[in-house]
């Protein structure tokens, strides 16, 4: 099931700018190749360059990884939930709060890099270990329903979507 592309019954509309980023194939492999291309892409940025905001009132470099990792960290929650046959729907996400509450520009750039890192390899391990059935699984966080593989292609989708952003309005 996870070499499936989500239905469109499988998240809200919303949600398809992200899932539909991912192309179709092995959703963990697809996870592997794009955290070793994050990390390319961003692991040599210097602290200085890691504070930039390309506009007043954005975010720094950090706190859009910063953002990733916790985005990526809720999906995989949501997909825990669901996976293993909870049916209590999950409240919904802020992301400013979130990041308000997070301090991502007092700590260091390496350990932004070094967190992105451990966040995919738990959302590797954790994707990689369920059961064929659990994929379909499915449940409600936000007010919106979810199915355990369309959380895996967010991961992705999500990751995709904020890399491209800092590769077209931070670091071209």
């Amino acid at each position: 099931m996870r070499h499936v592309v989500p239905e469109p019954t499988e998240a809200a509309p919303y949600y398809f700018t992200y899932i539909n980023q991912v192309e179709p194939g092995d959703i963990v492999e697809t996870l592997v190749r794009q955290g070793r291309d994050v990390h390319s892409t961003l692991g040599h940025l210097s602290e200085e360059q890691s504070l930039h905001r390309y506009a007043p009132e954005k975010w720094t470099i950090r706190e859009v990884l910063g953002h990733i990792n916790d985005t990526e960290r809720l999906f995989v929650l949501r997909a825990f939930w669901f996976a293993r046959g909870f049916d209590t729907p999950l409240p919904s996400f802020d992301q400013n709060v979130a990041m308000a509450a997070s301090g991502a520009n007092g700590r260091s750039w390496r350990s932004h890099v070094e967190e992105f890192h451990a966040v995919r390899s738990a959302t590797i391990t954790f994707f990689d270990s369920l059961p064929g059935e659990a994929w379909t699984r499915h449940g409600i966080a936000s007010d919106n329903p979810f199915s355990v593989r369309a959380l895996a292609y967010l991961c992705a989708g999500h990751a995709a979507h904020h890399m491209k952003i800092l590769q077209e309005r931070y670091l071209s």
